[in-house]
């Protein structure tokens, strides 16, 4: 048949690593004895996809395949599930675990991507897998058809318990600060206001960046350095960063610390990316592990159902929680990572091993902090959106004592099924990117606060 295909990428990530991978890609392919058709280059903004899409469209392709290189956003993947009434594809790619930056992430946009696509009932066929092996069997399936995600349905609410109640009860009246709106493609990160209050009793006020911007920039010089004594004690490798970034951000942590003050807030779900690095002038990462150890839950990318998950979740622990990512499941080692680039709580990192300070490994400033997360068992949960109908997600598992998967905060999970029927359930759920993580075994608890919620409930 005549294959589609439309390769994405980001220049933010590693070009020429994301080159190596998407020849890999082209010649495993070639072998599966279809006649490939498209862009044979990375396709890094709009533009160069939708004049991909046209070609692909002039050309008659009896199927779509989108190699996902490296992490994007999901606003292509939808506009190239709308553009055709062919089968759809996705073919991700895993990389290396080797203690560095996460040089594609290309794990994460497939996440995106489904969780878009599950929301415009779009099907689609998925393959996560290195085009360095033999993949070539594995590609004839799914381009046969016979990978494709389905969907996943949560049960009906499950009993409320009296904890449970406990639990509603303490995040109903909780205030969100939302400041920035979420990045375009990030339909995981969208939210509306009056559905959340009907569903949790939490209130949201919308903020803009300047608003935590001018607050940061106005904050006196003698509470900045009490913030850098602070982390100084923490971490080492402080005097290695920039000292004029490291100053701007440990006055963002001051600046939301005043907005939380004036506004009574209890969380926060910020726009992290771009414009705190391009506007400003430096991370909020750090700022981000500051408060959450002091549980005032942050969420990235203005993740407002995100920061949701993260307080009902620290109301069952009793202890901090950390929204992160799932940027690789490996089935023959039977583990995922967990990660993000560099905010979990400090008391989660791994006491054998130091802290260190370090910069955002795409946009290069600080502050963020640098540790593999503690073994301990764990629990996982979202209040999902997916396919359109609130839920909580719940999973559980083990967090290994392992080398540092990449920079930033990241560990080693083990859940409890294999990792191979995991990811087939999260991609099956559409699950949003970001899950909220504490340690401990803390699933009854959230059931009985899906019941008191009337949250169906989805477990894997």
């Amino acid at each position: 048949m005549k294959l589609g295909i439309l390769p994405l990428g980001r220049p933010t990530f590693d070009v020429p690593f994301a080159e190596e991978k998407l020849a890999a890609m082209l010649d495993a392919l070639e072998a599966t004895g279809h006649e490939i058709i498209g862009p044979r280059e990375l396709l890094f903004d709009e533009d160069a996809t939708r004049a991909g899409i046209s070609g692909l469209q002039a050309a008659n392709v009896g199927q779509v395949l989108i190699l996902q290189v490296t992490f994007t956003d999901a606003s292509m993947t939808v506009a190239i599930g709308a553009a055709f009434d062919q089968p759809l594809s996705i073919w991700a790619v895993p990389e290396p675990r080797l203690g560095g930056r996460l040089r594609l992430n290309a794990f994460c946009g497939l996440n995106l991507a489904a969780h878009a696509l599950g929301l415009s009932d779009r099907a689609f066929g998925w393959l996560y897998a290195d085009p360095s092996a033999d993949v070539v069997a594995e590609l004839s399936v799914l381009l046969a058809g016979k990978r494709p995600a389905g969907k996943l349905t949560p049960r009906d609410p499950p009993e409320a318990t009296e904890q449970g109640h406990r639990i509603a009860q303490a995040v109903h009246g909780r205030r969100i600060a939302r400041i920035g709106e979420h990045p375009v493609g990030f339909d995981t990160c969208a939210y509306d206001k009056d559905a959340m209050h009907l569903l949790a009793g939490v209130e949201v006020d919308e903020l803009s960046l300047d608003d935590l911007f001018s607050k940061a920039r106005a904050v006196p010089d003698q509470v900045a350095e009490k913030l850098h004594k602070e982390a100084s004690a923490q971490l080492d490798g402080i005097d290695e960063v920039d000292p004029t970034e490291l100053d701007r951000s440990l006055r963002l942590k001051a600046g939301l610390d005043e907005l939380k003050g004036r506004g009574g807030y209890d969380a926060f779900a910020i726009r992290c990316w771009p414009e705190t690095f391009t506007e400003y002038g430096g991370a909020v990462c750090g700022p981000a592990s500051m408060l959450g150890e002091a549980r005032v839950p942050c969420a990235c990318e203005a993740d407002v159902y995100g920061a949701l998950t993260q307080l009902i979740l620290m109301e069952a622990a009793n202890a901090p929680v950390f929204l992160t990512d799932l940027v690789d499941m490996d089935a023959s080692d039977n583990t995922g990572v967990v990660w993000h680039c560099g905010q979990a709580p400090l008391s989660m990192h791994d006491p054998e091993i130091a802290v260190e300070a370090t910069i955002h490994t795409n946009r290069k400033q600080p502050l963020l902090y640098q540790f593999p997360l503690k073994p301990g068992e764990v629990t996982l949960m979202r209040i999902s959106q997916a396919h359109g109908r609130a839920h909580m997600v719940l999973s559980h598992g083990e967090m290994l004592r392992r080398p540092m998967a990449f920079t930033g905060t990241s560990g080693v999970l083990r859940f409890d099924r294999p990792a191979g029927e995991v990811l087939n359930d999260i991609i099956a759920s559409g699950l949003e990117h970001h899950m909220a993580l504490a340690y401990g075994d803390h699933r009854a608890a959230l059931r009985g606060a899906a019941g008191a919620l009337g949250l169906p409930l989805l477990e894997f």
